[in-house]
């Protein structure tokens, strides 16, 4: 299996996308991009987590292409973007600032969506003038700013040092993942998805985890570590919607609260039960229906940022 490659299929197959393109970083790394359809619709920039590709997004962009201009790309060392020795978020909110500088005209406005470690990308380049300059809303998925080893439920022992020390291990470990067996997407789904997730989907997860090069795990995962933040949060003045599954391990629902609470504007926090860390393969309905929403009220509607939707706890069916 090529790098970066899911061989899932049906709706978890990666589409094809209309262009792609190379955007360089500050630091000059290269970074692949996909241009899902027209070139004239509004635009939606969708910025992947820990481990994943442009492939985790198939669901969404498969039925959002046709009115919407899908941007996906691969974070560096993920998928197809080399890996690089700059692995700080810093580094991401260039990342973030360079595909946003090559894709969109200045001023043009975009729905910015981050999963995970691509909603930390959002929160560190919070404050940029690029970042301001083109995102009308945002859409945060399962996602946290900070203490994310000392609050994840992997493990299941009761809060505290050990419980901590051992996450950390287990998330850091520079062990290969090997081939994706039913051993392996078993281990994948309980710490990644809810039990009630189809087989088909535990199986998408796996293909494109496991395709991550395991020194690119192992890089990134120290950086989620020491992740602080909380500071990016309070710069985050664009509209902002916030969705996580009731059963995420990754990233309990603490976070997803502790955002809500924290976002200058923010316009939902939306709960998802059943639902664990991957929401927008575990719940794809729910998630492309947020997307839609946040468009057409903040990109394409009239909204200038000073509309809100009332921040509520929403419990929706996965």
């Amino acid at each position: 299996m090529s790098r970066g490659l899911s061989v899932a299929t049906g709706p978890y197959a990666p589409p094809t996308p209309a262009r792609t393109l190379t955007a360089v970083s500050a630091d000059g790394a290269p970074l692949h991009v996909e241009v899902h359809g027209p070139d004239d619709a509004p635009a939606v920039v969708l910025s992947h987590g820990w481990t994943c590709s442009t492939a985790f997004w198939a669901a969404q962009i498969r039925e959002l292409a046709t009115g919407h201009r899908l941007i996906a790309y691969d974070q560096r060392g993920h998928g197809r973007s080399p890996a690089s020795p700059a692995c700080t978020t810093d580094a991401l909110a260039d990342d973030l600032e360079a595909v946003l500088a090559q894709t969109l005209a200045p001023g043009e406005k975009a729905l910015v969506v981050g999963h995970s470690m691509g909603g930390m990308t959002v929160m560190a380049a919070a404050a940029r003038p690029r970042f301001r300059e083109h995102a009308a809303a945002v859409l945060l998925c399962s996602t946290g700013s900070s203490r994310l080893v000392a609050e994840s439920l992997v493990v299941p022992l009761r809060a505290g040092r050990t419980r901590t020390w051992i996450t950390g291990r287990i998330l850091g470990s520079r062990a290969p993942l090997g081939p994706v067996t039913p051993l392996a997407m078993r281990i994948l789904k309980y710490g990644t998805m809810g039990a009630g997730s189809a087989p088909h989907m535990v199986e998408a997860c796996a293909r494109i985890v496991h395709a991550c090069p395991r020194a690119v795990r192992h890089a990134w995962a120290g950086v989620l570590a020491a992740l602080d933040l909380d500071h990016g949060v309070r710069q985050l003045h664009a509209p902002t919607a916030v969705v996580h599954g009731a059963s995420d391990r990754l990233t309990p629902p603490v976070h997803a609260r502790a955002l809500a609470a924290a976002l200058p504007h923010c316009v939902g926090l939306t709960e998802l039960p059943g639902v664990g860390h991957m929401t927008p393969i575990e719940a794809p309905g729910q998630v492309t229906a947020r997307i839609r929403e946040l468009v057409t009220t903040y990109v394409t509607g009239t909204a200038t940022g000073s509309g809100s939707i009332p921040v509520q706890d929403i419990k929706e069916g996965a």
